[in-house]
């Protein structure tokens, strides 16, 4: 029986025969008359280079194409480097993985917080007026033309905690860079970048963070485009009316606190021309007639302007808030005029002359406070009937606190203020302001320095 020859030549190892190993050709092969193979090792692969054995990295199967072996020391180095490769790619690769669970995980937060911003944080940007606000439908597509947009929501629904949290402060670094980016770049200002800046400025005007120059920044890119004369030669959508409007009560100057640039005079120079004077603007929860009046605050508007203001039609519950918005209207008027160098009385037209009215700052600090206790106490009895009016009554309550020499007799009154600006961040800020004013009992004082030496530029809406 014939076994199969492992070392035999060429033509017995095919034809499974004994070899006799006989050279140059073996004696099977002589006796049937078979051309004998020989004995010469064969080497084949494929295209490319050997990875095993003797040829390691030759090309071909000839001994001078394979490369010198590494001596000891520069091989072992070899190794461990090609080893050293393997493992850090095996913890790239686990590295890699990681990097894509947090970016998941990251996203499907993002996703949560913005949700919270659409169902809730949103209802925070009006007061009274606005059950049907014209942002919330339109608020996915602007996102789409602003890459800013997304991340400012984010980062306002949680500057909405009553503490300052690491995750805020990231969130607002990079909406903050991503906004300046977009409207350094703009030629045209989109909605979806004017509401980024609108949202920007009221995240700064609720913790005190620097915020009319990005209403000054949107303010110069809308003037290029001739927005002093639009109102003259084209149509502007009701949405931009409607932000316009929004830009122009954030620019009154009698809303905010420790504001570091003079007013632009958005409302009265394109918002009063142009938007409809009757009904009520939905951020503040004012009638525009009121915020006529109130753009006029050092200029033609007088407390007597003020205090004969009609009013308008409105619930209860708004006639408390406007009556004490136009109380305080007049608060203001008073205590900028005790403050600022008086006009001359032949400098002045008669119908502009600074009447005022004939009630003591003591008596209208009372109304107002009275007014919103009478606010407060009928949301308890008719909670769903406006819920989000409180939103509007942050500049009356802090104008009444103002009155340094009154509230410094009255205690009682200090702490109907305290229990009511305790709900925010904003609000704790500014009652700190309050605080300090009270226990220096300065009516001289200016609460606006006292802001500015914190670094503050808060708002009152």
């Amino acid at each position: 029986m014939s076994t199969r020859s492992h070392q035999g030549c060429w033509t017995c190892k095919r034809r499974r025969r004994r070899c006799d190993k006989a050279r140059p050709s073996c004696q099977n092969c002589t006796e049937r008359g078979a051309t004998c193979e020989g004995y010469e090792v064969r080497l084949r692969w494929g295209t490319g280079i050997a990875s095993r054995g003797r040829f390691t990295g030759a090309d071909k199967p000839v001994k001078n194409s394979v490369p010198p072996r590494q001596k000891g020391r520069q091989r072992d180095l070899s190794k461990e480097r090609r080893r050293r490769i393997e493992l850090e790619g095996d913890s790239v690769s686990d590295g890699s993985r990681e990097l894509e669970l947090a970016v998941s995980r990251r996203e499907v937060e993002d996703e949560v917080l913005f949700n919270e911003f659409m169902s809730n944080g949103i209802n925070m940007l009006h007061s009274t007026t606005a059950r049907d606000i014209m942002l919330l439908p339109r608020l996915p597509q602007l996102c789409q033309e602003s890459s800013a947009l997304y991340s400012i929501c984010i980062a306002f629904q949680l500057a909405l905690s009553s503490t300052v949290s690491s995750q805020f402060c990231e969130y607002f670094d990079t909406a903050l860079r991503t906004f300046r980016s977009e409207l350094a770049h703009s030629i045209t200002l989109s909605d979806g970048t004017l509401i980024s800046g609108l949202l920007l400025c009221s995240i700064g005007l609720m913790h005190g963070l620097p915020w009319i120059m990005h209403l000054e920044g949107m303010h110069n890119i809308l003037q290029s485009q001739g927005l002093d004369g639009f109102h003259h030669h084209s149509t502007p959508t009701h949405f931009r009316l409607y932000l316009l409007e929004v830009m122009g009560v954030m620019d009154l100057t009698c809303f905010s606190v420790g504001r570091q640039a003079p007013e632009i005079g958005i409302w009265r120079r394109y918002c009063q021309p142009t938007a409809p004077r009757y009904g009520i603007e939905p951020v503040s929860g004012i009638p525009r007639t009121l915020l006529d009046i109130f753009s006029g605050i050092g200029a033609e508007t007088t407390e007597q302007t003020l205090w004969d203001w009609p009013g308008e039609p409105g619930s209860f519950l708004q006639c408390y808030l406007w009556e004490a918005h136009r109380l305080a209207g007049i608060l203001t008027v008073r205590k900028q005029a005790n403050t600022s160098s008086p006009i001359p009385d032949n400098k002045i037209s008669a119908w502009r002359h600074p009447g005022k009215c004939s009630a003591e700052t003591y008596v209208l600090v009372a109304r107002i406070l009275a007014s919103l206790d009478a606010l407060r106490l009928a949301l308890i009895e008719r909670p769903t009937e406006d819920v989000y009016i409180t939103n509007a009554t942050l500049f009356p309550m802090f104008v009444a606190g103002l009155e340094v020499s009154i509230m410094c007799r009255k205690p009682e009154w200090q702490e109907i203020i305290r229990k009511t600006l305790i709900d925010s961040h904003q609000s704790e800020i500014l009652l700190s302001l309050l605080e300090e004013l009270w226990q220096k009992e300065d009516p001289n004082l200016s609460v606006h320095e006292l802001a500015r030496q914190r670094g503050l530029e808060m708002g009152l809406i």
